[in-house]
């Protein structure tokens, strides 16, 4: 539908999720207008108003839903225990929304979650902003363009050197309400291999407390044996002192291997936004190398492009396509966490 005015947004929460990754993105989106903020924090609030002035700080997600009428979309960034009730609150209210990742903490509850927005009629879809990462927009090129033969195995990493513990609800929550890296960094990995590979049919994972003090797991391996053959291997570790490649894909003909991760959060947290001319361009010596044997040759890093996923939202919103990620896709993304889950505390491999 042609609108003459913005699409309205009330952004829940402005912790980390909030300030760094989705006001920025929202802002760099012609269509869409950060209308409203809501957090109780004064550090937050004064944060806020400095950041997006124009927009209004709520104290509460009530005043959302009960002035439903001026606004047309909620995003979800709150911690993950409170994803799936505040969804289901602005679905009922009318509103479309964005979860943050996870979309909940279990494949049922976003059974729940697609039923509700289904009956509603709203647009339901998860921030999975790792898809527009540079480096694995640059695998899916490479697979499209066949230049490994036949993929026989996918390894992918987030680790990172954090010895010691930070605090906060990603370290202290109980599994059950998301915590730990297989919720944090194991959503984006395992939507990853789903995206490129098709779904899995087999779960083995290992989900360790490393750390003195840890509640949650900070060293952890899933793998995954698609049904259609490939293998991946995803990694995630706040403890890995030197950190192994970001991604390693094994073909019949080439492997490609790439270090680092993409340049986009790091931007963000400095401050830069996808106006900015270079956003997202990695440097050549970040770029992975493709080849076999001593035949190697470096190939370009595609460059990140995070603000795709809030301009897909303004398509759909407009009626112009479907949400960017669909929250099917979630789901089949939480089955495989909650079999990792099952596979970690039985010591056993799981069919999906």
């Amino acid at each position: 539908m042609a609108v003459s005015r913005p699409f309205r947004i009330a952004l829940l929460g402005y912790g980390l999720a909030g300030r760094v990754f989705h006001a920025p993105l929202i802002a760099a989106v012609d269509e869409l207008e950060l209308t409203a903020i809501v957090t109780r924090d004064g550090e937050r609030r004064s944060r806020a108003r400095g950041d997006h002035p124009a927009a209004a700080r709520l104290d509460s997600p009530e005043e959302v839903w009960e002035g439903a009428d001026d606004f047309d979309l909620a995003v979800v960034a709150a911690p993950n225990r409170a994803h799936v009730p505040l969804a289901r609150a602005a679905i009922a209210a009318g509103l479309a929304v964005v979860v943050d990742k996870p979309l909940a903490t279990s494949a049922d509850e976003a059974r729940v979650l697609l039923r509700d927005a289904q009956d509603r009629g709203v647009m339901l879809t998860v921030f999975q902003n790792r898809r527009w990462d540079g480096d694995f927009l640059t695998v899916r090129g490479l697979l499209d363009e066949d230049a490994l033969g036949e993929v026989r195995r996918f390894e992918s990493r987030f680790e990172r050197w954090r010895p010691d513990l930070a605090g906060g609800w990603r370290e202290s929550a109980e599994p059950e309400e998301g915590g730990g890296l297989l919720y944090d960094l194991g959503s984006h990995l395992v939507d990853q291999a789903l995206s490129l590979f098709g779904p899995a049919a087999v779960v083995y994972a290992e989900l360790d407390r490393r750390r003195t003090g840890a509640q949650t797991d900070d060293d952890t391996f899933v793998a995954l044996t698609h049904a259609s053959g490939v293998r991946s291997q995803l990694w995630m570790s706040a403890v890995a002192a030197q950190p192994g490649p970001r991604f390693r894909v094994l073909g019949s003909q080439a492997a490609y291997v790439k270090y680092g991760l993409d340049v986009q959060e790091e931007s963000l947290h400095a401050g830069r936004r996808p106006e900015d001319g270079s956003w997202g361009r990695e440097p050549e010596d970040r770029w992975g190398l493709l080849g076999s044997g001593g035949k190697l040759r470096r190939v370009p890093t595609v460059a990140g492009t995070y603000q795709r996923f809030y301009e897909g939202v303004a398509l759909a919103l407009r009626g112009s396509g479907g949400p960017p990620v669909e929250p099917a896709e979630a789901v089949a993304a939480l089955e495989v966490l909650d079999a990792a889950r099952a596979s970690a505390r039985e010591q056993r491999v799981v069919r999906i």
